[in-house]
C-alpha cells in the first residue's frame, strides 16, 4: 500500500546551520560534552525585574495566573507588554511614544511577519528580500517557506577581521535590477559581530525611499556594541535625517539576546506605519497571541526606569566585551594566518580559515566531524565544540562560491569557563580535521 507524499518543500528540508551541529552530537552514546557555540542560547540569567515576575507567577497578588487560569492575551499582546518594548527603546534615547507594537511569539515569528508583508509572492507580484550577507540565516529559510524570493550583496571578510559593504553605488545597481520590496539590515550584526554606524544606516535608508522600500531593522542586539561610537537604530532615523524615511521603518525586537530569555519567546514587531500595522496584526490573529506568560515576565521591564536599564546594558557589554577579545586573541596565537572578525557588536565572532586549510576544505562537514568524532581530553575530561557552518548564512545562486564553505560562526554563550575552552578546543579539533583529511 503506498503511502502519502510529503510535499516538495519539506524534501528539500535540512536542519538549520545553528542547529545542526547539535542534533548530530546528540546522537552520540559517548561521555564527551560539548561546548555548545552554534547557537546563540544565552546562558546569563535574566534581568531582576523578570526574575521576580518568573519566581511570583502564582504567588504574587497581582499575577494575572493565580487562580492557575492562563488565557489568550489581545492578539497585539498585553498593554504591559507593549509599553516595556517602547520603555526599552526610549531608554536607548529614541523617540517611542509613536510607535505601534505587536508582541509576538520570539523575534524569530516577528521576521516571519515582516517578511510575508513586504515581499510579493515569487513569480506573481515579485518582490525579493534585499539582503547583506553574510546574513543571518532564517531570513533566508522563513523567505523559502513562504515562497518568497531572496537576493543579497556581499560583505567581505579581510584579513584584519573587519567586514566591508560594497560600495553603495554597487549596492544601488542590485536594487535596481532586483527591485526588492525591503531591505534587511542587522545594525549589532549577527552573524557577523559587524557594527552597521549611523551613517551607513542614512545612505541604506536614502536607497529605501529612493528605490521605494520598506527598511527592516533586526534590533535583538541593541546596545551590545564594543566600540567607542554613537549608537545605531532605525528609531534614530527621521524624515529631518532621511526625507521620507517615516512610514517605512520596521524593527525585530526579541527578549533573546540583551535580556538573556532565549526560551522565553517573546519578541516583537514594531513600526511606524499604521497600514502595515494593522494589516500585521490581521495576519497574526491566525497565531491568536503570543506566550502569555512569557508576555507577563517580560513586561515587568515596562516599569523600570531608564536609568537602571542603562545600567543593565552596561553589565552586558562589561560581561561580553574582555571574553571576545580573550579568545579572538588565543585564536590568532594558536592558529596564525587564522582570520577572526573583529568583535564591534553582538555575541559573535567569524572564524574564517581560508588562509590556513588545505585545499577543499568545507565548513559544515568540519562542523559535522565535531559533532560526530569531535575528542579532545582536557583534564581527564573529554570535550568537543559545537560550531554554526557559515555557509548556510549566504543567499548564494547555483554555481556561485560560497565565502561560507571556509567560515564558522562562534557564539559567546556557553558559560565563561567553558567559552575559555573554545581556542584551544578549535586548534585541536581543526588539525585532527585537517589530518584525518590526508
Amino acid at each position: 500500500m503506498t503511502k502519502p507524499q510529503i510535499s516538495e518543500h519539506f524534501k528539500t528540508r535540512e536542519p538549520s546551520s545553528i542547529r545542526l551541529a547539535q542534533i548530530e552530537f546528540m546522537k552520540r552514546k559517548d561521555k564527551v560534552e560539548a561546548v555548545n557555540t552554534a547557537i546563540g542560547n544565552v546562558t546569563l540569567p535574566m534581568h531582576p525585574a523578570m526574575i521576580k515576575r518568573m519566581h511570583n507567577l502564582c504567588s504574587c497578588k497581582d499575577s494575572h495566573f493565580r487562580s492557575g487560569v492562563v488565557g489568550y492575551t489581545a492578539s497585539a499582546g498585553t498593554d504591559e507588554i507593549i509599553c516595556a518594548f517602547k520603555n526599552i527603546i526610549a531608554s536607548s534615547g529614541f523617540r517611542s511614544d509613536n510607535l505601534l507594537v505587536m508582541a509576538t511569539d520570539g523575534g524569530s515569528q516577528a521576521m516571519e511577519i515582516a517578511v510575508v508583508g513586504v515581499c510579493g509572492n515569487a513569480g506573481t507580484d515579485e518582490k525579493p528580500l534585499l539582503l547583506i550577507d553574510a546574513a543571518y540565516t532564517n531570513y533566508i529559510a522563513f523567505a523559502d517557506r513562504l515562497g518568497r524570493k531572496t537576493v543579497s550583496v556581499k560583505r567581505k571578510l579581510q584579513d584584519t577581521g573587519k567586514f566591508t559593504l560594497p560600495d553603495f553605488s554597487e549596492i544601488e545597481k542590485v536594487i535596481q535590477h532586483q527591485k526588492p520590496g525591503a531591505l534587511v539590515v542587522i545594525p549589532y550584526d549577527n552573524p557577523t559581530g559587524h557594527f552597521c554606524d549611523m551613517k551607513t544606516m542614512i545612505e541604506l535608508a536614502k536607497l529605501c525611499v529612493k528605490y521605494n522600500m520598506w527598511m527592516i531593522s533586526d534590533e535583538a542586539y541593541r546596545e551590545l556594541l564594543y566600540l567607542d561610537e554613537s549608537k545605531s537604530s532605525i528609531w534614530a532615523l527621521s524624515d529631518s535625517v532621511v526625507l521620507g524615511i517615516e512610514g517605512r521603518r520596521i524593527s525585530i525586537e526579541s527578549a533573546s539576546k540583551v535580556w538573556n530569555a532565549c526560551g522565553l519567546r517573546i519578541g516583537a514587531l514594531i513600526t511606524d506605519n499604521t497600514e502595515f500595522y494593522d494589516k500585521a496584526l490581521a495576519e497574526y490573529t491566525a497565531n491568536l497571541c503570543a506566550n502569555a506568560i512569557g508576555q507577563y515576565i517580560f513586561g515587568a521591564l515596562a516599569h523600570e526606569s531608564h536609568e537602571d536599564l542603562c545600567k543593565w546594558y552596561q553589565q552586558q557589554r562589561d560581561y561580553y566585551k574582555p571574553l571576545i577579545l580573550e579568545v579572538r586573541n588565543a585564536l590568532l596565537n594558536l592558529l596564525p594566518g587564522i582570520v577572526v572578525s573583529s568583535p564591534d557588536a553582538a555575541l559573535y565572532s567569524v572564524v574564517d580559515v581560508r588562509n590556513i586549510a588545505k585545499a577543499g576544505f568545507n565548513s559544515t562537514d568540519f562542523a559535522l566531524y565535531c559533532a560526530r568524532k569531535g575528542r579532545v581530553e582536557i583534564k581527564d575530561k573529554c570535550y568537543t565544540l559545537l560550531l554554526a557552518p557559515m555557509s548556510g548564512f549566504y543567499a548564494v545562486t547555483k554555481g556561485e562560491f560560497n565565502p561560507g564553505v571556509t567560515q564558522l560562526r562562534i557564539a559567546y554563550v556557553p558559560r565563561p569557563e567553558k567559552i575559555m575552552l573554545i581556542p584551544y578546543l578549535f586548534e585541536k579539533l581543526f588539525n585532527e580535521y585537517e589530518k584525518q583529511r590526508n
